[in-house]
């Protein structure tokens, strides 16, 4: 009751002036808005999102510093921006004795609604696998001591991340797969954990025969499991692209095309390109874009908590 409340305030605004604001109401779950490609221009990065319909945007930390940062910048924009704490597996070597409890510290604060970026990449090892793996399992406990979701990010590394969470199976809270790009065998298993499958505009380049795209297709994302991002200022979708399909291509509005391709490079991506990726998730799953982006923000809503 209280999240279908919450959606009919997040409506209010749309019909006091529909030529300024985009029909749809959308939680981008993951945007690194600390970025210092935001450092300029973050106030109109912030009203370019509202005007596409990117009504809430959580701040993704992956350091000590950054994680600091968000939660900054949550206070600048209360209702609108909200951080998670965490430490990146690229930056597990840098877990210091003092670490956790500052972590702690800050995730505790209303405003930081998720523990990460944390998880496993063996794909490039910027920290060694047994660092990465201590410095998760630190942060999983972390997360259940405070009941706060889990942003995780796996590359490479999906039976560690399996072995690890299942450890902690009777006390894990919600669990979102950040940015996922695995196969239908990795997202049945996160599926059957109970996660959170979360994409991003990854989606045009993705053409393997297992992957992404063919989850949607057959429907192994179910709609109560998907939650969406920009990963902004990555994972710009590239909807010129000669990989992305042309029937896919035609269900894009002009007005989300518009929002990317006017604000959005592939050197910096930003908030208010979402609905584009919410179009072509609609297109490969042959729903309509209104549903995709109805349910996600219903979900974002329930996994984090975030307020009205």
């Amino acid at each position: 009751m209280r999240i279908s409340c919450i959606l009919l305030k997040m409506v209010e605004p749309a019909t006091k002036n529909m030529e300024n604001l985009s029909n749809y109401i959308i939680v981008d779950i993951g945007a690194n808005l600390t970025n210092k490609k935001f450092s300029r221009d973050l106030d109109q990065v912030i009203q370019r999102a509202r005007d596409a319909g990117v009504t809430k945007i959580m701040v993704t930390g992956t350091s000590l510093h950054s994680t600091k940062e968000a939660l900054r910048l949550t206070r600048l924009y209360p209702n609108t921006l909200y951080s998670t704490a965490g430490i990146h597996p690229h930056d597990a070597k840098s877990w210091e004795e003092d670490t956790y409890s500052e972590l702690e510290s800050v995730a505790r604060c209303p405003e930081c609604v998720a523990v990460g970026e944390c998880g496993l990449d063996f794909n490039r090892n910027f920290s060694p696998p047994e660092i990465q793996i201590s410095v998760f399992e630190k942060q999983v406990e972390l997360a259940c001591k405070l009941g706060k979701p889990l942003f995780l990010h796996e590359r490479d590394a999906h039976t560690q991340m399996v072995h690890i969470l299942q450890n902690n199976i009777d006390r894990l809270p919600p669990c979102v797969i950040h940015c996922f790009t695995g196969s239908k065998d990795e997202a049945t298993k996160y599926l059957q954990m109970g996660c959170y499958i979360g994409l991003t505009g990854y989606l045009w380049k993705d053409k393997s025969e297992n992957g992404v795209r063919k989850l949607l297709e057959e429907g192994a994302i179910p709609l109560d499991k998907l939650l969406v991002e920009t990963d902004a200022p990555f994972m710009y979708p590239n909807t010129r692209a000669s990989k992305l399909p042309q029937h896919i291509k035609d269900c894009l509005t002009e007005r989300s095309v518009t929002f990317l391709q006017r604000y959005c490079t592939f050197q910096r991506n930003e908030p208010c390109s979402l609905p584009v990726t919410i179009e072509m998730i609609a297109a490969y799953m042959n729903k309509t874009p209104e549903e995709v982006a109805l349910a996600t923000t219903f979900n974002a809503l329930k996994v984090f908590g975030l307020s009205s």
